[in-house]
């Protein structure tokens, strides 16, 4: 993007807040793809190692309803358990980053490469406490449990990229779209 493009944008977003349905929308969106795209990397990677695809499923899974059966909820844990949990943290969390940038003209108005790196800061830090549950309901070993974090270190950083990708170009395009429009 040159530095007039930029500046131009800048300032006009300055002048026009985004809409915070807006920002909830393209997180939704980058948080539904990141979670896809971190799902699909994952799966292949496992079968690589001749592990099966779903196993990260099973895992999140029987976290969710040992952390249940604690609150005196039973649910049945293991893969639709798993997925379900996937599909509802990945794209909230998309949507909590996308009004966060919405609200916050510091973020809204970064570059690409700024929104980025909050998202991976956001969704690394944020994913921890979830993160933590796991060995400590399932009783993982130590290796276990290292390679529980690094995983999910490597595959939430791939959600995040993608969530800041897709939050920060939608949030810039529409601008630069209505000004084409108005020339």
């Amino acid at each position: 993007m040159d530095k007039t493009l930029h500046s131009k944008l800048l300032m006009r977003s300055q002048r026009n807040p985004i809409p915070l349905a807006r920002g909830m929308g393209w997180g939704l969106l980058g948080g539904l793809a990141g979670t896809l795209m971190m799902d699909t990397l994952l799966m292949g990677a496992l079968s690589t190692f001749g592990l099966p695809a779903l196993t990260c499923f099973s895992i999140v899974g029987d976290t969710v309803a040992r952390f249940l059966a604690m609150l005196d909820m039973q649910v049945a844990g293991g893969i639709p358990a798993g997925v379900v949990t996937h599909y509802l943290v990945g794209p909230l969390f998309g949507i909590i980053f996308g009004t966060v940038v919405t609200i916050f003209p510091a973020l809204r108005n970064g570059t690409l490469k700024k929104i980025m790196i909050a998202a991976i800061l956001y969704v690394e830090i944020l994913s921890q406490p979830i993160l933590v549950t796991t060995p400590i309901l399932l009783k993982m070993t130590t290796p276990e449990t290292l390679q529980w974090f690094g995983g999910s270190f490597v595959m939430h950083f791939i959600l995040a990229v993608v969530l800041g990708i897709i939050v920060g170009y939608g949030l810039h395009s529409a601008p630069i779209a209505t000004q084409r429009r108005s020339q």
